[in-house]
């Protein structure tokens, strides 16, 4: 099952067809082996992935870190539950350290980021900083490389 799991997240435009023929089974059980998986809820969605940069959408993306006081019986939960029901919020996670959460949103502008910060996220009563950092450029993704380097000549110079 986890070999099935693996080849879905690397690719998953693989056929029930294609995926048999990878892990050794027919393609009914493929089938319904993807289907059980996206029943139970452990295949939660499908999404590729999008190098924007190669287009003409303008966006910036944050990663806003999130400090909070948690709540008497829900832990961290319900904040996090309350911050990642916004549309800005592409992700939202628990994290061990000097901060709670990492929210990762984005917007057009820095101002659009801004604005989420200052009038929505930080106007949560249980929310007490935040410290928000911009990307500036995507190397890596999911274990997708987006720019691939350009082969260099090595070559050494004498003086």
């Amino acid at each position: 099952m986890e070999q099935l799991l693996r080849l879905i997240e690397a690719d998953c435009t693989l056929t029930d067809k294609q995926l048999a023929a990878m892990v050794g089974t027919s393609e009914e059980q493929a089938a319904a082996a993807r289907k059980r998986l996206e029943e139970d809820g452990t295949i939660v969605g499908y999404k590729a992935v999008i190098d924007w940069e190669r287009t003409e959408r303008e966006a910036v993306t944050a990663l806003i870190e999130v400090k909070v006081t948690p709540q008497i019986g829900n832990g961290f939960d319900r904040i996090a539950e309350r911050i990642y029901q916004y549309e800005e919020v592409e992700s939202c996670y628990l994290m061990s350290g000097g901060f709670d959460l990492t929210v990762v949103i984005s917007g057009r502008t820095l101002r659009e980021v801004a604005s989420f910060v200052t009038q929505k996220l930080s106007t949560i009563e249980c929310v007490t900083s935040t410290a928000t950092h911009f990307i500036l450029k995507k190397y890596k993704e999911n274990h997708l490389i987006f720019e691939k380097p350009e082969p260099q000549e090595e070559g050494f110079s004498y003086v």
